[in-house]
């Protein structure tokens, strides 16, 4: 890339391995179905959902350089995504993601990102080596950033000068991983985008809708949330109040991704300078998109 980045996507780089099958699946079954690999990981699905709406995305994450690491990068820079600046390990393969999904949902997930994990703050190096950002001239751009680094490093960027610039747009990646981000709420900076349930951990409450859960995150110190709940409406909360909207009913044919393609697509139309509402519908639009199985994956 000869300009420098739209946004920085930072979190997990992987393969996901995804197995789908059309019958509802009950503990244990055994039914025919598909099984794809594909590049996913958090940050790297929303990359991808960036780069479709034109925007120049660099990634910064740990790959191996393993076989996979290679032909995973070049599938990245072949998608029109900026790799310059991951770190490549000699020592860490490329991290997996497994998942199953049937009619009924997704069955079961396994996230085996510990390579990731175990570089920690090696991935932030372009950020304070004057590559992105330096101390002197923190990076003042937009930056996607999702929960499966550890919690030390995460309370590190939530609360560390080299982001203090930023317009940090931040996920969990799972529930079980929810509560990392709760060094955002406490300093108050930063989009949250979580669901339902991952509203609930951080707040340790549960709630029944998507505006009284972004409510309660920003009551909490969270400078702006936004709550997703499926099917049901969702909603955008910041110190002024909260705005909400339905998603489109589309039939159901996969699940994975789902928050990515959404959070890319809410991101992408605030940076093209659409109005709250507008960004928060398009959103859902590309979220329905997703699922229905209407573009590809």
């Amino acid at each position: 890339m000869t300009r420098a980045p739209d946004i920085l996507c930072i979190g997990s780089v992987l393969w996901d391995v995804i197995g789908r099958s059309p019958s509802a699946m009950a503990f244990g079954a055994d039914v025919p179905g598909r099984i794809t690999r594909i590049p996913g990981g958090v940050a790297l699905n929303i990359a991808m959902g960036l780069a479709r709406f034109d925007l120049r995305v660099a990634l910064l994450s740990a790959l191996g350089s393993d076989p996979e690491g290679e032909e995973l990068a070049a599938e990245c820079r072949r998608l029109g995504l900026d790799t310059a600046f991951l770190y490549r390990s000699e020592d860490l393969p490329t991290d997996r993601y497994m998942a199953v999904e049937g009619a009924n949902g997704l069955i079961a997930a396994i996230a085996d990102a510990h390579s990731l994990e175990a570089a920690g703050d090696k991935i932030l190096r372009p950020l304070t080596d004057g590559r992105l950002g330096s101390a002197q001239a923190p990076y003042s751009g937009a930056v996607a950033l999702d929960g499966n680094l550890t919690g030390a490093l995460l309370q590190t960027i939530a609360e560390g000068a080299a982001f203090a610039a930023a317009d940090l747009r931040i996920a969990p990646a799972s529930p079980g991983k929810a509560e990392r981000l709760l060094p955002f709420v406490a300093s108050g900076r930063g989009t949250l985008y979580v669901n339902l349930e991952e509203a609930g951990l951080l707040c340790h409450a549960r709630f029944a809708s998507a505006p009284e859960a972004a409510l309660a995150l920003v009551a909490r110190g969270a400078r702006r949330a936004l709550v997703t709940h499926g099917g049901k409406p969702c909603a955008d909360a910041d110190a002024t109040g909260a705005v909400s909207a339905a998603p489109p009913e589309v039939l159901v044919t996969r699940v994975t991704g789902a928050g990515d393609t959404f959070m890319a697509a809410h991101i992408a139309a605030e940076l093209g300078g659409s109005a709250r509402e507008d960004a928060l519908n398009a959103a859902l639009q590309a979220a329905a998109i997703h699922v229905s199985g209407e573009h590809p994956a």
